[in-house]
């Protein structure tokens, strides 16, 4: 058992350029969110708190930068010229060329609108009806 002395002396240094941690958040969960939670720090090797911690941050901070995330917005535009360009496709018509640039246009235009539509389903939780 480490005494109070040892123990201050045995504490790991603060990370240089890391200000000091002052501010709380506290919540309250269900049992079987405790578990879960419990469960994933175990799994990461973490404690609780600090494995709270790094999920809140993240959290936050994916959620500040989503709606500008570039790889998230080409993806949606990748997405956008698939539907539009494989259903009339698969129904046997041709593409002109003026067609492909027309859509690749639409793409262009829509695409910040359809990553910020598929955030904004997923932060309600809906899903996409085929």
């Amino acid at each position: 058992m480490l005494l109070q002395t040892e123990a201050k002396t045995s504490r790991p240094q603060r990370l240089r350029g890391r200000g000091r941690r002052s501010q709380s958040i506290g919540t309250k969960l269900t049992e079987q969110e405790e578990s879960a939670c419990l469960a994933a720090a175990e799994k990461a090797g973490k404690a609780p708190s600090e494995w709270a911690r790094d999920v809140l941050v993240s959290s936050a901070r994916y959620r500040e930068s989503s709606q500008d995330a570039p790889l998230f917005v080409e993806l949606q535009a990748l997405r956008l010229l698939l539907i539009n360009t494989l259903e009339p496709l698969l129904r046997g018509e041709k593409m002109t060329p003026e067609q492909f640039k027309e859509m690749l246009r639409y793409v262009k235009t829509n695409k910040r609108k359809a990553a910020a539509d598929m955030l904004a389903s997923y932060a309600e939780g809906t899903t996409e009806q085929p």
